[in-house]
């Protein structure tokens, strides 16, 4: 295993983050500043617009698409480290069109869709047009077990006739949302329960969508939003199939292996920046006669978070080329692994960030707060621990039990 960067790699790295530096880390409360200006919670901060012309005029843009069709045609393995460095500030994902959910949304379109599905929605995707979300999660079910979910999608001609109610759908409350993928149950009695599920494409605008509320994550009235969506009698063609009938359950692994790569390189990145906070707080501060950072209870924390984040980095790397070289279904174990590691490195970093700010730490005059309100997110987020946990658990006791 080579975990080395390439020259392409340690190029784009390098541009990465210059612009971090440059455009994104000083303006680190723009958004928030434009968005509490104009009111609505959910706002489209012209920062990100602005920035985004300047992503692409650098080549910094739709560098998660393995295809040199769509993307940068870079591995998982070449990606992670720039997730890594985009992790950093949360809402810079979106300004390399990098952001989730739909960088996964975008890989099941371009690997699934049709051509005229790839032409009405993938390409306005690409371009950063439009936003779009992803809605599986159902407040009725444990979602946690895809299986259970309970919307229904009917063919009635050719039409598919969907009514459930979905929640913690990301970004289906932003003003550019124009898509959601709903994941139910077009053959709910197949003796497969892997085979009962489909996918399908519902614009945000068609009748019967109503998007009820949206939910608040630990206090924080996300601005990306998490919303409770129902679907009452909602009609679409056909057509709207994503994929095949019954092909949803697959659809969805594909999209959350390459997605957890990306999600636990961005916990890793958040981690590393509040280790850096950390340090620079501890060395500000006076308590007790000398700076904080000649306290051996910190020196403790410090030293311990550098070790966790490197080991949550190179093991989600291993998993990142486990992909690339053995396979998605070979990765599982890995997969698994670094979606219980990389959160509790995440969490446990900036609530070490919180404790050396103090008081400080808990208000959003400095991010440690965000950061741990998002990092514990993502303990549920994609799977809940426990399930990843019995996953893994399951695989170790296979190599040594008959």
């Amino acid at each position: 295993m080579d975990f080395g960067y390439s020259e392409k790699v340690n190029q784009l790295r390098t541009q990465l983050l210059t612009f971090m530096d440059r455009y994104i880390i000083p303006n680190e409360k723009v958004p928030h500043d434009q968005i509490a200006a104009s009111g609505n919670p959910h706002h489209h901060a012209e920062i990100i617009d602005e920035l985004k012309v300047k992503a692409k005029e650098e080549g910094l843009w739709n560098l998660f698409l393995p295809t040199n069709e769509y993307g940068a045609g870079l591995t998982n393995l070449e990606y992670a480290p720039l997730a890594e460095i985009m992790g950093r500030i949360p809402w810079s994902s979106e300004v390399f069109n990098c952001a989730a959910p739909d960088t996964g949304n975008m890989e099941i379109l371009a690997q699934f869709g049709t051509e005229e599905q790839k032409q009405q929605w993938l390409i306005p995707l690409l371009n950063g047009e439009i936003r779009s979300a992803f809605a599986m999660t159902e407040p009725d079910v444990a979602s946690s077990d895809a299986t259970n979910v309970q919307m229904t999608i009917k063919r009635e001609g050719n039409e598919y006739v969907l009514n459930g109610r979905k929640w913690w759908i990301s970004g289906a409350a932003r003003e550019r949302c124009a898509i959601f993928i709903v994941m139910g149950k077009t053959d709910p009695d197949s003796a497969d329960k892997h085979r009962q599920q489909s996918m399908v494409l519902v614009p945000k605008n068609t009748p019967g969508v109503t998007v009820k509320r949206n939910l608040r994550v630990m206090g924080y009235v996300d601005s990306e939003s998490h919303c409770e969506v129902l679907f009452e009698n909602v009609r679409v063609p056909v057509s709207n199939i994503l994929g095949e009938e019954g092909g949803g359950f697959a659809i969805a692994q594909a999209r959350l292996g390459p997605g957890r790569i990306h999600h636990c390189m961005r916990s890793v990145g958040a981690a590393q920046r509040a280790l850096e906070l950390m340090c620079q707080r501890a060395a500000s501060r006076v308590a007790f006669g000398k700076p904080l950072s000649e306290q051996g209870v910190i020196q403790e924390w410090i030293a311990d978070s550098q070790c966790e984040i490197e080991q949550a980095r190179l093991l989600t790397l291993k998993a990142a080329w486990m992909i690339d070289t053995l396979g998605k279904k070979a990765a599982q174990a890995a997969i698994a692994m670094i979606k219980i590691v990389a959160p509790e490195v995440h969490t446990t970093v900036a609530n070490r960030a919180i404790q050396v700010f103090g008081g400080g730490g808990m208000c959003d005059d400095f991010p440690v707060a965000e950061m741990w309100a998002h990092g514990r997110v993502l303990h549920l987020a994609d799977g809940p621990d426990e399930v990843h946990r019995r996953s893994l658990a399951r695989s170790v006791i296979r190599q040594f039990v008959d």
